[in-house]
């Protein structure tokens, strides 16, 4: 066979080859995927194949793998059973006609039941929650369960892991969580792992990334969950990661940057069912059932506050997308305030459709972001949404550099507020585990407001005249990231 034949036969066969995988992409990336992502995975795959294939194979699955999701299943059903009759939820004040629809939906979606007797505040100031936590820890006799998906000694948070050593030496058993994958991103992570041993702490890797091991997951679904139980006593959960305010990362410290965050102190049953959450990924992580007196019991706190809770636990271990389902049922039900607070703000058309449409319905919708960003990508797509939301009627508010406004909350009318790990962007509905409260109660939205009236202080609203200013360029890199934001 001549050079010529070679040639044109080895054409032959990568245009066959093209076209069959071209074909296979149509009919395989779209099945039980959202249209906006399986457009944009489409495009990679037909612009960039060979890169685009190799991506999907890598991160095109937004499912934990079988064997976790037969777990979680499990978990749910152990949950839902065993917590039937048991929401002791409050009766004397009349609720909003539309919550007992939404607190069925978080039951039937995250199996965690409303249950009153509870009380909350919130703390915003980054190195004191530290501090509180710390003074928390330091009264344990039972248990210490802590799970944050960034959990790292340095000279802010040593306070913490010096209360878990005396923890440990009154005889407490002491358990941490940290994600697998964001730790090796983190400063200190090998003298964190080396420190907990030498503790005692009895720590586990979540979802870890370990090929060789045969431990593999798709290496960007991670748990993004923040929370702390004392004793079942005591729990603590928000949108703050144990580690100094910068992250210590040199770009960071280069640009002055410091996060601030959203965490809430509970007492009442609401921690026992905080206490769930970690023992059902403690569980998914070594396969073990921890003994009943390492476990918290539902302890009613004696509070004037006297509020509702209800938990809703999300993320690709479940069928749907628990967070999302929760946020959307609430923007539809309110009536006339909505504010929403939200690092990474980059919606899908549903949470697109449900803000503009509050708005068209008369309701004041809020916004609060970060002025900068620190992740490019992200804060290039979550900006190709502020023209359609200032036309509709949003008001963002862009809290002022050098400062990243990290906390994750929303409040709906003056009585129900949610707060969490959760961001309102597609990787926290898709494939981050994450956690977020529900809660009931004028007092609690109080104190919400207060933090926002706080915000408000330290932010500049962005007006359409300003925006409209806004370089050729810097759109086109907004609408770039747009559409790789939906590659889910």
């Amino acid at each position: 066979m001549d050079a010529g034949s070679v040639t044109f036969w080895t054409t032959v066969v990568v245009l066959g080859v093209d076209f069959v995988v071209r074909i296979a992409a149509l009919i395989v990336v779209p099945r039980n995927r959202r249209p906006g992502s399986a457009m944009a995975w489409l495009l990679a795959i037909f612009f960039i194949p060979y890169a685009g294939i190799i991506l999907f194979l890598l991160i095109g699955s937004p499912r934990l793998g079988r064997k976790r999701r037969r777990k979680q299943r499990e978990i749910n059903e152990f949950i839902f059973n065993a917590t039937e009759g048991r929401e002791l939820v409050t009766t004397d004040r009349a609720w909003p006609q539309w919550l007992k629809s939404i607190v069925l939906l978080n039951r039937n979606l995250g199996a965690m039941p409303l249950v009153g007797g509870n009380e909350a505040h919130m703390h915003i100031e980054y190195d004191e929650t530290i501090r509180l936590m710390a003074a928390d820890i330091t009264k344990a006799k039972r248990f210490v369960h802590a799970e944050f998906y960034i959990f790292t000694t340095d000279s802010v948070t040593e306070p913490i892991f010096d209360a878990m050593e005396q923890a440990i030496a009154r005889g407490a058993v002491v358990r941490v969580l940290l994600d697998h994958v964001a730790g090796l991103r983190t400063v200190g992570y090998r003298a964190t792992r080396r420190r907990l041993t030498q503790m005692g702490v009895q720590w586990q890797l979540m979802l870890p990334f370990a090929p060789l091991q045969g431990k593999y997951e798709r290496p960007d679904l991670r748990n993004h969950r923040k929370l702390l139980v004392v004793d079942g006593l005591v729990g603590w959960m928000g949108s703050q990661n144990v580690i100094d305010s910068s992250y210590l990362k040199k770009s960071n410290l280069r640009r002055g940057l410091h996060w601030k965050d959203a965490m809430v102190r509970l007492r009442g049953p609401i921690v026992a069912a905080l206490d769930a959450i970690f023992l059902a990924d403690w569980f998914n992580e070594t396969d073990d059932f921890l003994p009943q007196d390492e476990v918290a019991r539902p302890t009613r706190a004696r509070t004037t506050q006297n509020l509702d809770c209800q938990l809703v636990p999300s993320g690709p271990g479940f069928a749907n997308e628990n967070n999302l389902r929760l946020f959307l049922a609430l923007l539809y039900s309110a009536q006339k305030k909505i504010i929403i607070t939200s690092p990474y703000f980059v919606p899908d058309e549903s949470l697109l459709y449900a803000i503009t449409s509050a708005c068209q319905r008369g309701v004041r919708v809020e916004l609060f972001v970060s002025e900068i960003g620190d992740q490019s990508l992200v804060y290039h797509a979550q900006r190709s949404y502020y023209e359609a939301l200032l036309e509709a009627g949003v008001i963002i508010w862009l809290y002022k550099k050098p400062t990243i406004l990290h906390s994750k909350h929303m409040s709906i009318d003056d009585e129900v507020a949610v707060i969490g790990s959760s961001n309102m962007d597609m990787r926290s509905f898709s494939l981050n585990l994450e956690i977020t409260m529900m809660v009931r109660g004028k007092s609690f939205v109080a104190q919400m407001r207060d933090v926002e009236d706080s915000y408000r202080a330290s932010s500049r609203e962005l007006t359409m005249q300003e925006w409209r200013k806004q370089p050729f360029f810097s759109t086109v890199l907004d609408g770039l990231a747009r559409l790789s934001s939906a590659l889910q």
